[in-house]
């Protein structure tokens, strides 16, 4: 039996990394799942890789009124929604001598209010018992040099999984985090590195983590499938630690 036969699915952030793994597994699972993203042509791309008749919407969290269009979108191809993974973030790191308004308001609109008002106006297109999963992260936990504001906003997001589920008890509806550590993404190839570079970064990141490795996008989905799906129908305003032990070794 599949986990998620007959649910629908949105993913924010699906169009590549952990966002597309995991799509890709919910539509394995059975879902009907829609994908958000800001690139097009990725979208595109990821809709062909996840199959199963998904849909890919260009829109940015950052702004309210792609919100809204988003979910008419999705509730004329699907219906209600059963399952929202609010995935779609960015990572800007810097000093914090040198960090600027303009890096500190992309933060906070992508990662924090933008997953506020995802879940917001998600909510009449929600199924009752429906499970919200937010994408935080192991920097909840621990103090990283240049990465105040971001895990600032995760240290927000995680806040959120726990009010939002004692707001939302009447409609059963659940809201957890899942806390990924450094994951081998596209994410380190951005900005113009070399193969080399990215790698170099990647050994770097990996040699701080106890299992001695970066986690993959398929574990993460694993992770995300678990919260999706009745294996955790009893966890509400938890959080999934999938750090290699970063944060508690």
């Amino acid at each position: 039996m599949k986990k998620l036969e007959n649910k629908v699915a949105v993913v924010t952030g699906g169009n590549s990394g952990i966002g597309l793994a995991t799509a890709k597994l919910f539509a394995e699972q059975g879902a009907k799942v829609a994908i958000t993203g800001r690139n097009k042509k990725t979208i595109d791309e990821a809709v062909f890789e996840i199959g199963n008749a998904s849909i890919g919407l260009v829109s940015d969290v950052s702004d309210i009124n792609n919100i809204d269009t988003t979910y008419g979108t999705v509730k004329d191809t699907f219906g209600k929604i059963d399952v929202l993974v609010v995935n779609a973030g960015v990572f800007i790191a810097a000093p914090l001598a040198d960090y600027t308004e303009e890096m500190f308001d992309q933060t906070s609109d992508i990662n924090f209010k933008g997953v506020f008002f995802t879940i917001q106006k998600s909510l009449p297109h929600l199924n009752d018992g429906a499970s919200i999963i937010i994408t935080a992260s192991t920097v909840v936990h621990k103090g990283f040099a240049t990465t105040a504001a971001y895990s600032a906003s995760k240290a927000a997001v995680r806040s959120l999984a726990r009010t939002l589920s004692a707001e939302l008890l009447d409609r059963n509806i659940r809201v957890n985090v899942l806390s990924p550590g450094p994951i081998d993404t596209p994410i380190f190839s951005r900005g113009g590195a070399s193969e080399e570079e990215a790698n170099g970064t990647k050994a770097y990141y990996a040699s701080g983590i106890p299992a001695k490795r970066l986690g993959t996008s398929e574990e993460m989905a694993a992770g995300f499938l678990y919260l999706a799906s009745d294996d955790s129908k009893f966890m509400i305003g938890g959080e999934l630690l999938l750090d290699g032990g970063a944060a508690t070794l």
